[in-house]
């Protein structure tokens, strides 16, 4: 399993606060199944033009040199959207998915539609091909504006943790998963147990083996190769009895 989505580039953001703490997280992972993993620290892109920051290649160097073995590992950064990309932002191959044409992006949470489908658009535009980190964090997100914004090359990641959540924000994670609109699931990390192994595993169970494999690996290599991604079937994420009672009751964002 390949995950694009982690915070595992020590002491820079609010991921993994020591080398320590990312070689065990990253030894956990590859024991759960994951292989690859991209590094994809917080980023701004009003301060893409500055290049990648001198601690983050501290950083790193010191990750490679306590972790010889273990997952691959590659690098991005989980750009927000705070302005556009900029010409130099835009062509700056760092802040890519392993050097690809496509960049990790958010947007704060209370983003607007218009602003955000603006956003997107003009990355687009530039020349980059956004993958939208965890559409379901949004509340304006609904299937219905993801299929607007992949119909014009914007790519969707569904946090893989969330969409087993008994949650609003869960509900709209599977949403996307039933509709066909997910190209990827990624697990989020920040040091932590989040991992795309569990989602993998369910839809596994339920008989949905290929459509976990290309959220779960093809899609994401594609990605990492820097090729055409295949469209993921509709897929319904069956919660445990647990799960389904708690949502019956209610549950928070």
């Amino acid at each position: 399993m390949i995950d694009l989505h982690s915070h595992l580039l020590p002491g820079v953001d609010d991921g993994a606060r020591t080398v320590g703490q990312s070689v065990v997280t990253l030894h956990a992972l590859a024991e759960g199944g994951v292989t690859d993993i991209c590094l994809t620290p917080h980023f701004s892109a009003s301060a893409l033009e500055g290049g990648v920051p001198e601690p983050h290649e501290e950083a790193w160097a010191a990750l490679r040199r306590e972790m010889p073995v273990g997952p691959q590992l590659y690098r991005g950064a989980e750009v927000m959207l705070d302005r556009g990309l900029g010409p130099l932002g835009a062509k700056h191959p760092a802040f890519r998915i392993n050097c690809t044409r496509y960049m990790l992006v958010e947007f704060p949470r209370m983003v607007s539609v218009e602003a955000a489908s603006n956003a997107l658009r003009g990355v687009v535009d530039s020349g980059v091909r956004p993958l939208l980190a965890h559409p379901e964090r949004y509340a304006v997100c609904s299937p219905n504006l993801v299929a607007r914004w992949r119909a014009f090359g914007v790519l969707m990641q569904v946090d893989a943790t969330t969409a087993l959540m008994a949650t609003r924000r869960g509900d709209r994670a599977r949403a996307l998963l039933a509709h066909g609109l997910a190209d990827i699931v990624a697990g989020d990390n920040h040091g932590d147990n989040r991992t795309i192994a569990d989602i993998h595993r369910v839809l596994t169970a339920q008989g949905d083996g290929e459509t976990a494999a290309l959220l779960t690996t093809e899609n994401p290599r594609a990605i990492l190769e820097d090729r055409v991604t295949v469209a993921v079937p509709p897929t319904r994420v069956k919660l445990a009895l647990k799960d389904r009672i708690r949502r019956i009751f209610g549950a928070d964002e």
